[in-house]
């Protein structure tokens, strides 16, 4: 198999390759030209650790380099890379990232063996066939949201997902941090939000219809310190990270740890704890300026710690049955002249878009936020197909399309009953690899606010890593190629041109350890009783 077929994604533009080719050896130096720096920290400690050379300083000249330049006649994350026989490896990138992804392609060229942490094979020599590839991703924001307030996802594991990313020249990690099940970052304004919110006395096994529950406490959460150490490792690969705190709804956590912000003339509050199961949950946070006080907080401690442009506040899923019931927000709908409870939300998240607009950053949320009038100035998750964002796009709003029917990645992968826990539509790799993140129905003007795409990975049914790399992977990697490459329209798609490529990446995410589903089918293993594997058709038990 050549060089060029193997690339995912696949790329604009590709010259060669030729038999002709560069050796990689232990003489073999890294120039970085001004700008370029973290780069040649992620060669030498990535690629070099998995080889086993040094890949030292080098100068400009040197005919067995690998030579990093910027380059302002590239697009922003746009490179070339040149494989020069007597003349060795240049990467030109339109900015750093651009240099990052054209050092991913590099990378993919040498094999499995760079994708390891240390060398298997010591002393070999690696060549790089003669070529020059041009590249540039079709979309500024190429997400993927990791879900990890259902089931709790240690730190290394998180890092291990950024570098997963970044090898699929993913660039915006949607860090889901809060939910009913769970509270995971530290807020140290309101240590109960970790020290009663972070765990739940016992999980549901399966969707909510599984009879079968495992009853060991679950839980834990990031110190704000561990938030500072991912956002920086995401950094250097090019990754932004954009947290999730979800309001009003989604917030059962908070408010077992702070009672006062739920709707305590309906319920009694006191009583709640985190939720065990799943589902959409009516408990949900109080209209009240203690409320309002109370996130604001929140926020403020998170803008410290997450640089991002966007800030994603949730408003999904908020059941208004108690506003309907509390004269504490009947109350508020008078006296702001609200027409209904949907306009009382359209407020409550209209209040904290101004909020986060006054401190130079923006507000995105799900699609509900569409009911009872778009906030002005935020963006919108488009999850619950494509009319969302549709919708948001006339209005002048920016959109990140992430519809739960082509790109929630714990659907299940096949139409049979053999899935771990066969939830939601089926969607197989080639469903994935045929998405298409644009809606014809836009204008072309109008399809200038698809700021992107998304695949999200919600973790009711994922109770451990291996699980979350098998609903993630190989889908992952097709759904990359969408966001980055340009296709053609998806019924013209080249998918088995796809699966020829897949069968040398299943080599470098076997190197990386990931327990992808095979492309054979769903691996063995012993089925638990009752409805657990019964197929669900229809969305998942959340989302």
């Amino acid at each position: 198999m050549t060089p060029e077929t193997d690339l995912i994604p696949s790329p604009r533009v590709i010259e060669g390759p030729t038999r002709c080719g560069v050796p990689l050896d232990e003489a073999t130096t890294v120039y970085a030209a001004p700008g370029t720096g973290t780069v040649e920290r992620w060669l030498r400690s990535t690629v070099g650790a998995a080889l086993g050379l040094p890949l030292a300083p080098g100068t400009e000249d040197d005919p067995n380099s690998v030579r990093l330049y910027l380059d302002d006649t590239l697009e922003p994350e746009a490179y070339k890379l040149s494989v020069v026989v007597n003349w060795g490896v240049e990467i030109r990138g339109g900015s750093a990232a651009g240099v990052f992804w054209g050092a991913q392609t590099l990378r993919q060229l040498l094999g499995p063996d760079a994708y390891r942490r240390a060398p298997v094979r010591p002393g070999v020599t690696y060549g790089i066939p003669h070529q020059t590839i041009e590249d540039a991703p079709r979309f500024r924001w190429r997400g993927l949201m990791l879900d990890v307030s259902r089931h709790f996802m240690p730190k290394d594991g998180v890092l291990r997902y950024l570098d997963l990313m970044a090898a699929h020249k993913l660039n915006v990690f949607h860090f889901h941090l809060t939910d009913d099940q769970g509270w995971r970052v530290e807020i140290r304004k309101y240590p109960r939000l970790t020290e009663v919110g972070s765990w739940r006395a016992r999980t549901k096994f399966g969707h909510r219809a599984s009879p079968l529950w495992d009853d060991k406490p679950h839980g834990g959460f990031y110190t704000q310190d561990d938030i500072r150490e991912i956002v920086a490792y995401a950094a250097e690969r090019h990754i932004t990270v954009v947290p999730e705190i979800d309001v009003p709804g989604h917030s059962q956590a908070a408010i077992a740890a702070y009672p006062e912000l739920g709707n305590t003339d309906v319920i009694d509050t006191s009583a709640l704890t985190v939720w065990d199961t799943w589902g959409i949950n009516p408990n949900v946070l109080a209209p009240t300026d203690n409320t309002l006080r109370f996130y604001e907080g929140v926020f403020e401690e998170l803008l410290e710690l997450f640089p991002s442009e966007f800030i994603h506040v949730g408003g999904d899923e908020c059941l208004k049955d108690q506003w309907r019931q509390s004269p504490t927000a009947q109350e508020r709908i008078r006296e702001l002249g609200l027409k209904d409870e949907d306009e009382l939300q359209a407020w409550f998240i209209g209040h904290f878009d101004k909020w986060l607009a006054a401190r130079g950053r923006r507000l995105i949320g799900w699609d509900e936020i569409l009911e009872g009038g778009l906030a002005e100035g935020a963006a919108v998750s488009s999850w619950r197909g494509y009319a969302g964002g549709i919708a948001a796009a006339r209005a002048g709003h920016d959109v990140v399309m992430c519809p739960e029917q082509q790109v929630y990645l714990d659907h299940r992968q096949d139409g049979g009953d053999d899935e771990p826990v066969p939830i939601g539509y089926v969607r197989t790799l080639e469903d994935v690899y045929r998405f298409e993140p644009v809606p014809a129905e836009l204008t072309p003007d109008e399809a200038r606010h698809v700021l992107g795409t998304q695949a999200n990975v919600w973790t009711e049914v994922m109770e451990d890593h291996a699980r979350v790399d098998y609903q993630t992977f190989p889908r992952l990697a097709a759904f990359a190629e969408v966001a980055w490459s340009s296709l053609p329209a998806p019924a013209e798609r080249d998918f088995a041109g796809f699966e020829r490529r897949m069968a040398a990446h299943y080599g470098r995410l076997d190197a990386l350890g990931v327990a992808y589903r095979p492309p054979t089918g769903p691996r063995p293993w012993q089925r638990r009783p009752g409805v657990l594997g019964r197929p669900i058709d229809g969305p998942p038990p959340n989302r």
